[in-house]
This record gives structure tokens, sequence and C-alpha cells, in this order.
């Protein structure tokens, strides 16, 4: 779901008091902005962020930075990490992407099908597009934004990326023989 980005900015000016007001005979006014904007980050996490800044004639600046993060809602329940750590420790090779290993829905995830599939690896897929919240929770079950999402031997390996730098450097056919083996 994309969501605008709202903002504002209020920008006023007021003359100082003269007791704050060092250059003996100019005019002083401070300018204060302030910036306020809210974003919706993965569907969890909300920030906002005020500055406000002060300057006189007389070259004095003031700065004050506020940031605020807060977690509304995770998609990661106790219950549902506890489904996942079954699924990922069920297989070896578990891979969770957009689409089926025999219909894949993304070329990412294709991508990571065909590497496994020339190196005759049985795995397991899971298709993310089926279910919003396992989506979510995934991603912070692996603290990884994007799929595919693979696991190896119950531990997350890597997204396409991460999967095809290895398998060219022959770093996943080692993890993956090791994996067998256990």
């Amino acid at each position: 779901m994309m969501m605008r980005v709202p903002s504002a900015s209020l920008t006023s000016s007021y003359p100082l008091p003269s007791s704050a007001n060092s250059s003996s005979s100019s005019s002083s006014h401070p300018i204060i902005n302030l910036n306020l904007i809210s974003k919706k980050n993965k569907g969890t996490t909300f920030s906002s962020s005020f500055t406000t800044t002060t300057t006189s004639s007389g070259g004095l600046t003031w700065s004050n930075r506020i940031g605020h993060s807060l977690r509304c809602f995770s998609a990661l329940t106790p219950g549902l990490k506890t489904t996942i750590d079954k699924v990922v420790t069920a297989d070896k090779v578990v891979l969770f992407m957009k689409g089926t290993k025999d219909f894949p829905q993304c070329g990412f995830s294709n991508t990571v099908v065909s590497i496994l599939r020339s190196l005759n690896v049985p795995f397991e897929t899971h298709n993310i597009l089926e279910n919003e919240l396992l989506r979510q929770a995934l991603k912070e079950y692996s603290n990884w934004p994007t799929f595919p999402q693979l696991y190896i031997d119950g531990e997350f390996f890597g997204g396409c990326d991460i999967t095809v730098e290895s398998y060219k450097s022959g770093e996943l056919q080692e993890v993956l023989e090791k994996a067998m083996c256990s």
C-alpha cells in the first residue's frame, strides 16, 4: 500500500527581546522553521521530525532537532514466529518467493529457482503473494525487506543478489553441500 508523505512547513518571524540582541543597533528577526514529516514505513513504523532554527541578524543561530519513531504494529506475532521457525526448519532448503517454483511471478524469484534447479537441490517454496501478513512478518523475521528469501538449514541465507553472487563464487554450493550432509 502506497501512502503519500504529508509534510508541513511553517516559517514565522518576530523580533528578539532587546536582551537577546547582541548587536547594538541592528534589528534582529529570528526565523523559526518547523518541518513535520510523517511516514508509513513497511506498514508498521511512523516517524516524525521537528527542526527548529532561530537566527538573528547578529549572526547567532540556534538549532534543535527532535526525531521520533513509534512502532505501532508488528506483523510478526509470537505465534507466527513459531510457525515460520517450523517452516524454515522443516526442509533443508526453503524459498519464500513470489509465485511457485513451477510458476515464478517475478524475475528475481525465477533467478533463484533456476540456480537451485541447476544444482539439483531439493527445495520447498512458499508463495508470499498469497498472504500479506506472512509477507510482512517474514520481512521482520529475516530483517530483510525484499523477496525472494532463501533459507538453508534453518538459517536465512539471502535474497536474489546474494544468492547469485554466492553461486558465482562457489560459496552457495559449499553451504548447500554442508546442509545436505548434516
